[in-house]
């Protein structure tokens, strides 16, 4: 087992025929929280994607929680997505169902089967990121930030091994995303390796880590300065 949680080697990460990233070299260890920055188009999607098995890898070698993503095949997806946990910007909670159901929704689909683990695993994850009182809500009952809250604990569900957070904070006011940010550190801390993309660097100030850039079809290692 490797030290590491992702490893990209030449990668290069095509949309359909278009190139938009080249020579892609880059990995992310165990417990680290990295950031992906970049201007709208400069890539940072593309490459999401390509990590959770939406786009194939084409060229280069890639290996993800154990995964080797230029051999991934289509039935192998849904066990890889199991050892990732995905957050997006717009949430993408289900609204015909209380958050708890949405919760059950995603354990029934990898796989649980025992009502009483079910409700335990739900209760431990809500717990994580402040919204145990919150399940028996709807989501449109919840304001931007604490659908945010339960789309991390969604992601938290099945333990993954990396979390993918495409922008984030993205749709949140400056004070939500300042605590979204303070969810995303404490589960770092416990442990969870954090791969997030934002435009935010406010957020980058506030709380300075590894930070990837994506720019001008390539990705690179911004150095921090000290502000």
């Amino acid at each position: 087992m490797s030290d590491h949680v992702l490893s990209l080697s030449k990668v290069d990460v095509f949309q359909k025929d278009n190139l938009i990233l080249k020579n892609v070299n880059l990995e992310i260890g165990k417990g680290e929280f990295v950031y992906l920055i970049g201007k709208t188009g400069s890539g940072k999607s593309s490459l999401m994607k390509t990590l959770y098995g939406d786009i194939p890898l084409k060229k280069g070698e890639g290996t993800i929680v154990d995964y080797d993503l230029s051999r991934l095949r289509e039935k192998e997806i849904p066990h890889l997505r199991r050892k990732l946990g995905v957050v997006f910007q717009d949430f993408k909670l289900l609204t015909d169902r209380t958050i708890n159901d949405n919760l059950k929704f995603v354990l029934k689909a990898t796989g649980w089967k025992g009502k009483k683990e079910m409700s335990t695993r739900i209760e431990v994850v809500l717990d994580k990121v402040g919204m145990k009182t919150k399940g028996f809500k709807y989501p449109h009952e919840l304001s931007g930030g604490e659908q945010q809250r339960i789309a991390i604990a969604r992601a938290l569900l099945n333990e993954p091994e990396l979390i993918i957070a495409d922008e984030p904070t993205g749709n949140l006011d400056p004070q939500t995303s300042v605590e979204i940010m303070e969810v995303l550190q404490q589960i770092n801390k416990n442990g969870n390796t954090i791969l997030m993309a934002t435009h935010d660097y406010a957020l980058i100030l506030k709380y300075p880590s590894k930070t990837l850039k994506c720019d001008d079809g390539e990705i690179f290692e911004v150095v921090q300065k000290a502000v």
